[in-house]
């Protein structure tokens, strides 16, 4: 195994557990072609905190990279709710984009 997720992994659970931690770990995923198991991590990071919108923004990408384009589209839209309500007017954009790209893919 990736000796950053091992060591990652053993955070889980302790007192430094939270949103950050779980993000982190997802990101170690997605660089390693897991998009389950980085997906499972970006939605426990948006479980911790509803309000990380990077966090929504990296769970649509490992959804839509695991064949889930419906998931990616509900968490790219959370995102971007997200993002709006708190000024992160970049992160919505990109995450728009992304929605787009889903819906042409699909209808084409």
């Amino acid at each position: 195994m990736n000796p950053r997720i091992e060591s990652l992994e053993k955070m889980l659970d302790g007192p430094r557990d939270g949103a950050l931690l779980r993000f982190s770990l997802g990101n170690e995923y997605l660089k390693t072609g897991d998009p389950a198991a980085a997906g499972k991590c970006f939605q426990a990071a948006v479980d911790r905190d509803p309000n990380y919108s990077a966090a929504w923004k990296a769970l649509g990408k490992a959804l839509n990279e695991a064949g889930d384009a419906a998931g990616a589209v509900a968490a790219y839209e959370q995102g971007i709710a997200v993002a709006e309500a708190r000024g992160d007017i970049q992160a919505a954009k990109e995450m728009s984009v992304f929605v787009k790209r889903i819906h042409s893919l699909k209808n084409s």
